[in-house]
């Protein structure tokens, strides 16, 4: 297995709630959420999964994909997430 291959609730920063909901809509390796991106698996999520979901399940994927604390991103990242996604 390559890295690629590592579940999602390995990934650096995504707790229990956020795996369960990235899994329950097709999303549950590395590879899957770095096929997909953070923006449509936030949108997928938002969308089947959990609503409510906030904007930290956002950062937290870009910071899974970046392999940075999502409490680190720089807020110019933060902000071109946000825009991406309209909020």
């Amino acid at each position: 297995k390559g890295m690629s291959a590592r579940r999602i609730s390995e990934l650096r920063g995504l707790g229990v709630a956020s795996a369960r909901w990235l899994e329950s809509v097709g999303i549950n390796h590395e590879d899957d959420l770095r096929t997909l991106g953070a923006m449509e698996a936030f949108a997928r999520v938002r969308m089947a999964a959990a609503p409510n979901a906030s904007l930290n399940l956002l950062y937290a994927l870009e910071g899974a994909l970046t392999d940075v604390d999502w409490r680190s991103l720089p807020p110019k990242i933060k902000q071109s997430l946000r825009a991406k996604v309209g909020l």
